[in-house]
């Protein structure tokens, strides 16, 4: 680990150097137009032996633990499935060797890093299977017993990891000794095994689990239900909703904190580009040209919203393209199904992922990678896997020939909701991304510390889940998770520091980067509970329930972050101020703009129902969500691959999480020792003045504690959920925030789920970033060589 002493003067030369080049930018930020691609490979050699070499026999078998999901203990009947029922594209998950496993981690930390011969040099998907995956015996064992149950195999990837088949109910509940049952939860009817798999024992050491024996899907990280069509009105200076918005809260009036009374801001693209410092390089040619963005999904979108949009916000002068494909394995039966527009519908969230890719790098190519989760006669699920047609599109791609440098997806569950076989197959996929120079960016969730409420609010299932868990889909360390902010202004009170008075929509109206706090709509959020004069967020969450008997302030809605369950921390988790102390892989890494306390700020999509029009004449949709941060950020990241590119070294870059560590850890200090003055200069309640030479805004007040409930009757409790008050109108459950600890008694700054604080947090990770001078900071991490003279 870096010393304190060479830390500091790390950052003074890193200010410096900032300041240098910003003071010179034409000649030095200029991008040059050929992007150059990966280098070639260095071959890695990881022999091993066979590990099936016993007799495989169906007499002989071992569960398989925790491959039975948690949630069907919530069902209330259940009925089994169909002997003749098909599961389509069934995934069977393969276990590499501890062996290779940790040789694939040691290749990975090499390639992050600058001193090793092995930076930078990434495999191919065949270069991957052959150096980490399971051996061709074992992989030819396997595939001759799932042909002997009576399975077609469709295709074995080239990762050597796993192996798509298809089969009927019967031959599931004879080869895996368990059975499929229709469970009804809720008002829903869903598929899922009634006990853990078992399996040969004589396989057991290459088999992981199977995906898909479970059809429940997680939904998108947006807020569907907060989701607002509105329609500029020049009057009010701002968009108003056809949802009426309340001018009170509680007993207070919010004041200054709703400026535009019963109306709206939505934001556009330039408006983030003069936030989060993209401006200057955007002048000087980065754009992200030559940098494909994949934005994988389930659901597809109507081409032309993309065309309107950048239509709408000028964005076409700078070439980015746009593309729509269905990613199918390069051999054997497509697992791919389309989700048209006709079938299916128009997907707001393919719509926001595409569009705000394009918001921050409308150079970039964009592809959105779709696979439906149902078959296109809607007869069925085309594939079970529990995260669905996202898995299924980010696995072909990144086992495809052809792959995009960069993906975002913005879906995720939680940890304990999620089979072990899905989970141990999502980690192995953004591995062997990382390995393969792709960065990957994940949203974190839209419920606080549980992102598996999205929408709702958290509670107790009664098997065991608590208020804190942690996207199953983001935990990886070989991706990197993106959370949610608020822009401070409103609760601030100091809007017309930040923000012209009289908007230009198109144009957008911020002045500078605006201060940002923790996303939280709930009473949980600390920041409004004193803008609206309350001594505290328990204070503010008891007058609100005074007041609102029926409980309709009640939400979980705020960004996401949590500990891992399942994954351990990474080394470069480890080196920053503030990190927490614990084992566990923690979310989220990094955050930007997500949503706002009161739905008053959010986002502008043009949508086939609700186009952009010129005059803004007619109305729009207004979205927020960790869904929208997770694009910007893969935007972001192709703004620095082009960056990099420029100087003549390979554009991709792998997972940032890394090199985002590394380079916040000059800023803000290690784990250990004195933090610098920086970490003070960088902090986002500084506002543009005093951030103007750092790489990161650090977010430090504020929490994503969120409201939670218990049932009482009969008694269901949720751990790390503080409990303040009963509604009148809700005689069988009880209210509280969620906390750190697992049986709380008090609730405050030192246990709530989660504060934020200087250095890293759960709230925001590292913070936002300032894109001019994260580049400049990435090109020194890889020592890029110094600029050309300007063509």
């Amino acid at each position: 680990m870096m010393g304190i002493s060479s830390m500091r003067q790390r950052y003074f030369i890193l200010s410096a150097a900032i300041s240098a080049v910003l003071a010179n930018a034409p000649g030095a930020l200029l991008a040059q137009s050929v992007v150059t691609r990966n280098v070639t490979p260095l071959s890695v050699s990881t022999p091993e032996a066979p590990r099936v070499t016993q007799t495989i026999t169906n007499a002989n078998v071992v569960t398989i633990q925790k491959t039975h999901p948690a949630f069907v203990a919530q069902a209330t009947s259940s009925a089994p499935l169909a002997d003749t029922a098909t599961m389509n594209h069934l995934q069977l998950v393969l276990k590499p060797s501890a062996s290779r496993t940790a040789a694939m981690e040691s290749l990975i930390s090499n390639q992050h890093n600058p001193t090793s011969a092995q930076f930078h040099q990434w495999l191919t998907p065949q270069q991957f299977g052959d150096s980490f995956g399971v051996v061709d015996s074992d992989i030819a064992a396997v595939t001759s017993w799932l042909t002997a149950q009576g399975f077609v195999v469709n295709y074995v990837y080239p990762n050597k990891a796993q192996i798509d088949f298809t089969g009927t109910a019967a031959q599931v509940s004879q080869a895996f000794h368990t059975r499929e049952n229709i469970y009804t939860i809720g008002s829903e009817k869903h598929l899922a095994n009634a006990g853990d798999i078992s399996v040969p024992t004589a396989l057991r050491p290459v088999i992981e689990g199977v995906m898909g024996l479970s059809d429940v899907h997680p939904t998108a990280l947006h807020t569907k239900s907060k989701s607002q069509v509105a329609k500029w009105s020049k009057s009010e200076n701002g968009f108003v909703s056809n949802t009426s918005t309340n001018s009170m809260v509680g007993s207070k009036s919010i004041g200054q904190a709703m400026p535009f009374t019963n109306g709206m801001r939505g934001l556009v693209p330039n408006d983030m580009v003069t936030m989060y410092g993209i401006r200057t390089i955007r002048n000087n040619g980065v754009v992200g040209k030559g940098i494909t963005i994949a934005v994988v999904e389930s659901g597809d979108m109507v081409p032309t919203d993309w065309s309107n949009f950048v239509s709408q916000f000028n964005l076409a002068q700078y070439g980015g393209t746009f593309n729509l494909i269905n990613p199918a394995p390069s051999s054997g039966a497509n697992n791919c199904n389309d989700p048209s527009v006709a079938t299916f519908g128009e997907s707001d969230e393919t719509i926001l992922d595409a569009e705000w890719a394009t918001a921050i790098a409308p150079g970039a190519n964009i592809e959105v990678a779709s696979c439906s989760d149902y078959n296109a006669d809607q007869s069925g699920p085309s594939s079970t896997n529990f995260f669905g047609g996202v898995f299924i599109a980010a696995t072909n791609l990144i086992n495809a020939n052809t792959r995009p440098d960069i993906i975002s997806a913005s879906y995720g569950f939680g940890e304990f909701f999620v089979d072990s076989s899905s989970k141990t197959a999502i980690d192995l996929m953004w591995a062997q991304a990382d390995a393969e120079g792709i960065s990957v960016f994940v949203s974190t969730g839209d419920s606080g510390s549980n992102p598996s409420f999205n929408g709702g609010i958290i509670y107790s299932t009664g098997q065991g889940n608590a208020a804190v868990d942690a996207n199953a889909f983001a935990t990886s360390p070989h991706d990197t998770g993106v959370g949610g902010t608020d822009l401070a202004d409103i609760l601030d009170g100091t809007t017309s520091q930040y923000f012209a008075p009289t908007p230009s929509v198109v144009g957008g109206s911020a002045l500078s980067y605006v201060p940002e706090i923790p996303w939280n709509t709930s009473c949980g959020n600390g920041v409004a509970a004193t803008s609206l004069g309350y001594s505290s967020a328990v204070a503010f969450c008891l007058d609100l329930m005074k007041h609102d008997p029926r409980g309709n302030y009640q939400t979980s809605e705020a960004g996401s972050g949590g500990p891992s369950s399942v994954d351990a921390k990474p080394a470069w988790q480890r080196q920053i101020y503030n990190a927490a102390n614990d084992q566990s892989r923690d979310l989220p890494d990094v955050s930007l703009f997500a949503g706002s306390y009161g739905g008053y700020t959010s986002v502008i999509l043009c949508t086939a129902n609700y186009p952009c029009t010129p005059d803004w004449s007619t109305p729009v949709e207004l979205v927020e969500g960790t869904s929208l941060s997770a694009p910007m950020f893969a935007g972001i990241q192709a703004l620095v691959d082009q960056g990099i590119a420029a100087r003549g070294l390979p554009a991709d870059q792998g997972n940032a999480a890394p090199t985002l560590y590394a380079l916040a850890a000059e800023e803000y200090g290690g784990a250990i020792g004195t933090p610098p003055a920086s970490l003070s200069t960088c902090n986002a309640n500084n506002g543009a003045a005093g951030t103007s030479s750092c790489v990161f805004h650090n977010v430090t007040r504020g929490s994503n504690s969120t409201q939670c409930e218990e049932f009482i009757s009969p008694l269901v409790a949720l751990p790390n959920c503080y409990i303040y008050g009963q509604g009148a109108e809700s005689p069988y459950t009880v209210l509280g925030l969620t906390t750190s600890d697992a049986s709380p008694t008090t609730y405050g700054p030192s246990n709530k789920a989660f504060g934020a604080q200087p250095g890293w947090s759960f709230t925001s990770g590292l913070g936002s970033v300032n894109a001019t001078n994260l580049l400049i900071a990435w090109r020194a991490f890889v020592h890029a060589p110094a600029a050309t003279v300007a063509p």
